[in-house]
């Protein structure tokens, strides 16, 4: 099975010794996103905000991939307040439809560039 890297600059450069995503057969396997503006590559302000751009992050990735969110199996999402994932769920309705994926939402000390939202995804193509 050949590996292929997915990079787009519509969603925020790696800022570490990773890709964007990388699919593997009609597999993609996203990268976590954080609330990184693309464009300046500074941290979008407030939690609904940086959600937000989780969201659109991960459709840019998504897209360069030739795929949608609504193609995603599975979600992983950290937050570091819990007490936001309503907002997480009002967010990711907006952007992926029924039925849904499989997600799990974990509680986490801190995140990179003091995020207050990281997701990653993995995608099915086809």
């Amino acid at each position: 099975m050949s590996r292929k890297i997915i990079s787009t600059p519509a969603a925020p450069a790696a800022i570490g010794t990773y890709s964007q995503a990388v699919q593997a057969g009609d597999t993609v396997y996203l990268s976590g996103q954080i609330g990184l503006d693309p464009a300046s590559m500074q941290m979008v302000e407030g939690i609904d905000a940086q959600i937000a751009r989780v969201f659109e992050n991960l459709k840019a990735v998504a897209a360069a991939a030739g795929a949608t969110l609504n193609d995603a199996v599975k979600f992983n999402i950290y937050l570091t307040d819990l007490a936001n994932f309503a907002k997480v769920n009002e967010t990711m309705a907006k952007y992926v439809s029924e039925p849904f994926p499989a997600r799990a939402a974990v509680g986490v000390k801190e995140l990179p560039r003091g995020a207050l939202v990281e997701a990653d995804a993995v995608l099915v193509l086809g």
